[in-house]
């Protein structure tokens, strides 16, 4: 298995580059510059001006030259000066933003998993009661209620109207002087409205996921064998076919992992939740090269460790898949 696991790892970093590349080239594609943002807030900036911050800025280069020069910095793990005016290094800015997202979407993850999980196994369990029939319903709302919309009548009701929540920011003020726990709590009423809106279409989804694996596996014959040989219902589905209906929802998890950066562009900017989501969207605005390849970089990294991990998960969830021709 290690042997497995260093042969994908080796194999990652042509595949990082190529993504890098494809993902340089159609930022290029993408109409304006940095540049334009500045003449648009100054219009008198003269021609010899532009063309300096285009030097700077090595925009004067061919774009493979472009390129080159990016990936020799990202190879010492540098990844540059952001176009913004502020000029702050682009590492830093995403270590700044960073925990609040991955926190943000490891907690929904987590929740995901302990209510989607049980919710599909009792569905498919219970086919067709009335149980499955109203999971079904809630599926259906939750794959079909937009989140931005939802986020906007909490935000009105829950927040304008009644006072329950905060409508923006991840802390009240002056709360950097209060005690740890007190912020701890601050912090949770401030992203518990974010958290639980931007799980609601992730949490039906994967309940629908788990219930057809779940109902699929039930009519294995290894499932017909252990029920005519008197095995307990409730062991059948929860020992011997709850390990087999997991392996499609690894493969789910293992795809949602770049979730965990980019996914929360829309919650963010609507909370204005200071992460990485709202950081992309403004680097976009801005035409940040910099810290738009440095945020896809990460993004892309993290695909490929997820499809890693669900692929060592599978090991775990199913022995008789082998790594390397050994049993894992």
């Amino acid at each position: 298995m290690l042997r497995y696991v260093l042969y994908r790892l080796v194999n990652l970093f042509p595949l990082l580059i190529g993504i890098t590349l494809i993902s340089f080239l159609v930022i290029q594609l993408a109409p304006g510059e940095p540049v334009t943002m500045d003449m648009a807030m100054d219009p008198n900036v003269s021609v010899e001006a532009i063309e300096k911050l285009r030097a700077h800025y090595n925009l004067d280069k061919p774009v493979y030259m472009q390129y080159w020069l990016w990936l020799k910095d990202i190879a010492v793990l540098d990844f540059g000066q952001s176009f913004h005016p502020d000029g702050r290094l682009v590492l830093d800015k995403i270590a700044e933003r960073l925990p609040v997202t991955l926190w943000m979407n490891i907690i929904g993850l987590v929740l995901v998993l302990l209510v989607a999980i049980p919710i599909g196994v009792a569905s498919a369990r219970w086919q067709d009661s009335k149980f499955d029939r109203t999971m079904t319903v809630f599926v259906f709302i939750g794959f079909a209620a937009p989140g931005f919309w939802v986020g906007l009548l909490c935000m009105i009701y829950f927040g304008v109207n009644l006072g329950w929540i905060p409508i923006s920011g991840i802390s009240s003020y002056g709360s950097e002087n209060w005690p740890f726990w007190k912020q701890l709590l601050d912090w949770s009423h401030h992203l518990a409205a974010p958290i639980l809106i931007g799980v609601l279409g992730s949490l039906a989804g994967m309940s629908r996921y788990m219930r057809s694996s779940m109902l699929d596996v039930v009519r294995q014959d290894y499932i017909t064998t252990a029920r005519a040989k008197g095995v307990p219902e409730r062991t059948v589905f929860y020992k011997h076919a709850l390990r087999n209906a997991l392996l499609p929802v690894i493969t789910i998890l293992g795809l949602s992992i770049p979730g965990l950066i980019g996914g929360s562009v829309i919650f963010e900017s609507l909370f204005s939740i200071p992460g990485m989501g709202k950081l992309f969207f403004e680097g976009v605005m801005q035409r940040d090269y910099p810290l738009i390849m440095g945020i896809l970089t990460i993004g892309a990294l993290l695909t490929l460790l997820g499809n890693l991990i669900a692929d060592l998960a599978y090991g775990f969830a199913d022995p008789r898949i082998r790594f390397g021709g050994q049993s894992s």
